[in-house]
């Protein structure tokens, strides 16, 4: 096979880049709310069930955009579905800057969060089924860089408005990005996988020709494509049949151990947590937090440049592990009764760890995974029904954070996810194929 030239390689990673989009804004708008309701508690009378509402409306908004992304996906197109979640952001980040009342919050937040379910069931599926085997791993995290770029940005531009309180404009930032990828998207090429999934096969050949090493390859993989399609229509009851039901269990078990572990507690939390270790004021909190989102953006560059040289399995059982132990540690740092200077370092260490290691393993990986391992004709289907399953876990992690620091303590709490992180790494061990290097094609028939 001949390789992609270096031209090629760059106008993919370009395409990858814009599709990402959908990423930074999953990152900016779940992060930037940390900030936003502390100013809107000031103009709004805000009570706890309202607070909660605004905040977690997201993750609902998530799981019904994640439901239906899926499928229209496989009947739409991949394209298609992706410049409509753009849409979706850029008509939510109005209405959120024009909200006249907590109810128009609440209801524009459960609209974006619609716009972060449909962007991340298919954006990584678009990059994944454009991307030649070799750098497809690199390629699909790209949405995960720019879902850390995203974090990050919410936890900068709340630090910039800590004085004007412009919770509005916040809001409207999000309307930007959006923008720009709706109108530089609409001259990118559709998925050529699901292209000749509908009898497209003449366009199909001609988007891969533009991207791979020679016009042989792209007549090859178009081969392998049409080899593996089933004509007969997908059904969802098929995803519980002998063929799908191992590659939908392990894509969404990596998926819910992404989050079970406790990753959102960090990136919604990490304040509060920087407060338990004894940091005084919040601004030293904060800033401490926007440490924590600026290693989390350098790691999954790490992650991008290992993805398709030492594989996904590897990283995966190394990252858990890391994340395991930094989690245990932290649990017995909260235990110990020695000054709250160390416990602040303990924490800080510990936190630094944890993102680093989940920022080049699960972080992407689950993504990636579900972008990788599903066959053609129900993968928009599947990757929806997964996708579902993470902002669900995602849901109920975040909702029950302080309820569990109440019930078993800030140790028990810790110590429960390091546990779980455990459990998750002998999952991984029997349950998730190396992908590295190969095609969709071959990936899909491995599970038979």
């Amino acid at each position: 096979m001949a390789a992609e030239s270096v031209k090629q390689r760059w106008l993919l990673a370009i395409i990858s880049s814009v599709a990402a989009f959908g990423g930074l804004l999953f990152g900016y708008d779940t992060g930037v709310i940390s900030g936003a309701i502390l100013y809107i508690k000031q103009e709004y009378a805000v009570t706890i069930l309202q607070e909660e509402l605004i905040i977690s409306m997201v993750a609902l908004g998530a799981i019904f955009g994640a439901i239906f992304g899926g499928p229209l996906c496989d009947r739409l197109g991949r394209k298609k579905i992706v410049l409509s979640s753009s849409l979706i952001f850029i008509v939510s980040a109005i209405g959120l800057s024009f909200s006249g009342s907590v109810i128009e919050i609440i209801f524009w937040r459960f609209l974006v969060g619609i716009a972060i379910g449909v962007s991340s069931a298919t954006a990584p599926l678009y990059i994944a089924e454009l991307a030649p085997r070799q750098i497809r791993g690199a390629l699909v995290t790209i949405n995960q860089l720019f879902i850390t770029i995203g974090i990050l940005a919410s936890y900068l531009i709340g630090l910039l408005f800590v004085e004007s309180q412009a919770w509005r404009i916040m809001f409207a930032l999000a309307g930007i990005p959006a923008a720009i990828q709706f109108f530089v998207m609409v001259f990118f090429p559709e998925s050529p996988r699901y292209l000749t999934n509908i009898g497209e096969k003449g366009k199909a050949l001609k988007i891969l020709k533009r991207f791979r090493g020679s016009e042989d390859d792209a007549a090859l993989e178009i081969s392998h494509i049409e080899k593996m399609i089933k004509k007969k229509k997908a059904h969802w009851s098929e995803l519980l049949s002998k063929n799908i039901r191992p590659a939908l269990s392990a894509g969404i078990g990596v998926i819910i151990i992404q989050q079970i572990t406790g990753i959102n507690t960090i990136i919604y939390y990490a304040p509060t947590i920087f407060k338990f270790a004894g940091f005084g004021s919040d601004k030293a909190a904060l800033l401490a937090t926007t440490w924590v989102g600026a290693v989390n953006v350098l790691m999954t560059f790490v992650a991008i440049y290992l993805l398709d040289k030492i594989g996904r399995k590897p990283l995966l059982l190394f990252g858990l592990g890391g994340m395991a132990v930094s989690l245990v540690v932290l649990g017995i740092g909260f235990h110990q009764t020695i000054s709250a200077e160390f416990v602040g370092i303990i924490a800080l260490v510990c936190l630094f760890i944890y993102i680093a290691s989940f920022a080049y393993s699960l972080g992407p990986i689950g993504w990636l995974l579900n972008s990788e391992i599903y066959p053609l004709h129900i993968r928009g289907k599947a990757v929806g029904v997964a996708t579902c399953a993470n902002w669900v876990s995602n849901f109920i992690v975040t909702a029950t954070f302080l309820n569990l620091i109440n019930l078993l303590g800030k140790s028990g709490t810790f110590w429960l996810y390091g546990l779980i992180g455990i459990l998750g790494f002998f999952f991984i061990w029997h349950r998730i194929p190396e992908t590295k290097g190969k095609s969709l094609e071959e990936i899909e028939d491995y599970w038979k």
